[in-house]
């Protein structure tokens, strides 16, 4: 029997794919589309359920996204977040306006009264708080659906036609400040459309090397190993696969943290695979000379690695694919769907339009970053690698604020090691999900001695999530930070002042650029 799976409809909403997250937290497999999906996809895609997700737009405008109105004569339950709600309201004969006052319109955490009979939130407490950031409002709500929740501010916060299995809500029960929201989701999943729960990482990894097996046939393959999470999994996934036709090929831009080259090579030795590295530092750093826009060094990066591959292909013999550890979240923040760039990734936006290979092959694509981890157990991974901390395609040189040179680098990783060693010495690794160092390309006076200094300004970065989709800035002890800004002033030349980045995502990203 096929595995379930639930659609999720993007209408342009920046974080949607934190819905499709949650969905899968409930074990159940969902892929995020694009709205413009027709009636023929959709049936063909044979979900048990849809989810309309939020979007910037206001439904009455005649520009805004919208759906096929036979979308709701198919019997499948539907579930409709945000702007996802109000498209349901519009299209089946409620009444959407612009909010005129502030009593329609709602932002931020809100106090809200469930009713507890409806299927969307039986099993959960009658009051609690969402997270509204809607400016519409339903002024009219469609015949046969019931106002299954209410704020102080607006009456109907969720309305649901439980006949048809249809729901909206106007606030985000897939963001963490919903208390409950994931349960109101497994609620749809379960009561409403009948999910059964068969989605794990067990499943994905023995489906995922089927589906190798049957693309790769008895072509070979390169695979683009950086050492870090993402790229080991996929070499392991790959090498169970397809065996000795991989080739891994392990990149030494220049641009790693402190005598990270060799220890990514140390931790591979021992497997069987074929595992090169090619030292291509100076290379790298000579076609990012002088250049300062965060996305223009990715795009270099990007095409300068497809590059490399494509001369170790011609070296290592014919090779008929490329893969790479790009996931989820890479996509995402690459633009997908409706959804807008937040920065492209170098494994997905920056790729140059004539890749020299039959095809790329992402094993990793549709997972979430703890989705990864997980299947890096299935596989038999060692623990240390699987919890390896995340670190970027381009490495360093979006962690140099500006241009890019050795110097800057090496002050960079030397700061960074004392940063991750203090962290760690402190037992806060275990609280931290991401930590790193960030030289910006700001330099201030300070004094050192008796003599005065210019130099540049050293920005910390540490955050605590459960998916990377958003993330909250760490709450690191002042008497770490203390220790590690003063090693780091007093070891590193060319640094003499630390700040301390206490911004989330949103509204920032965990890289600075």
């Amino acid at each position: 029997m096929p595995c379930q799976s639930v659609l999720v409809l993007d209408f342009g909403g920046q974080y949607n794919q934190l819905i499709a997250r949650r969905v899968r937290e409930c074990n159940v497999y969902c892929e995020v589309k694009p709205y413009t999906l027709s009636l023929e996809e959709i049936r063909a895609f044979d979900p048990i359920g849809i989810i309309f997700t939020g979007g910037p737009n206001s439904v009455y405008d005649p520009s805004s996204p919208q759906v096929d109105p036979g979308i709701f004569q198919l019997g499948i339950p539907i579930l409709g977040i945000c702007y996802g709600c109000q498209l349901m309201a519009h299209h089946l004969g409620g009444r959407v306006v612009a909010a005129t006052d502030d009593t329609a319109r709602e932002y931020g955490k809100t106090e809200t009264y469930f009713d507890t009979s409806c299927k969307l939130f039986q099993g959960l407490p009658e009051q609690g708080i969402t997270w509204m950031s809607h400016g519409d409002y339903m002024e009219k709500v469609p015949e046969g659906f019931i106002l299954a929740a209410r704020s102080d501010a607006c009456p109907n916060v969720a309305i649901a036609d439980e006949t048809r299995g249809f729901y909206g809500v106007q606030y985000h029960p897939e963001v963490n400040h919903t208390q409950h929201g994931t349960d109101m989701i497994r609620n749809f999943l379960y009561a409403v459309c009948g999910a059964r729960g068969e989605w794990t990482m067990g499943d994905y990894k023995n489906t995922a090397i089927a589906a190798i097996r049957e693309k790769v046939g008895s072509g070979r393959v390169l695979l683009a190993l950086s050492g870090g999470v993402d790229s080991s999994v996929a070499a392991a996934l790959l090498a169970e696969a397809v065996g000795k036709q991989l080739t891994c090929v392990f990149v030494d831009h220049g641009l790693l943290r402190l005598n990270e080259g060799d220890e990514v090579e140390a931790a591979f030795r021992p497997w069987d695979i074929n595992f090169v590295r090619v030292d291509a530092e100076t290379r790298f750093l000579l076609k990012l000379a002088g250049v300062t826009e965060p996305e223009h060094k990715r795009k270099i990066i990007g095409e300068e690695f497809i590059r490399v591959f494509e001369e170790e292909a011609k070296k290592i013999g014919a090779v008929d694919f490329l893969a790479q550890g790009t996931i989820y979240p890479d996509v995402i923040e690459s633009g997908a769907g409706n959804a807008a760039v937040i920065k492209s990734h170098h494994n997905v936006g920056g790729l140059p339009d004539y890749v020299d290979f039959k095809e790329i092959i992402e094993p990793l694509r549709m997972l979430f970053k703890d989705e990864v981890r997980q299947l890096g157990r299935e596989l038999g991974l060692p623990e240390y690698l699987v919890s390896r901390q995340p670190f970027p395609g381009p490495g360093l040189a979006i962690r140099v604020i500006g241009d890019l040179t050795k110097e800057k680098l090496d002050t960079l990783r030397e700061a960074d090691a004392i940063f991750r060693q203090e962290i760690a010495d402190a037992g806060e690794d275990k609280n931290i999900n991401q930590y790193f160092a960030v030289l910006t390309n700001t330099r201030s006076v300070g004094v050192m001695g008796d003599g005065r200094t210019y130099d540049y300004t050293l920005a910390l970065r540490a955050v605590t999530t459960s998916d990377f989709m958003t993330a909250d800035w760490a709450r690191i002890p002042y008497d770490v930070l203390d220790k590690i800004s003063v090693r780091i002033v007093n070891e590193v030349p060319g640094i003499n002042r630390i700040v301390y980045d206490i911004t989330s995502k949103p509204p920032a990203t965990i890289e600075w650029e």
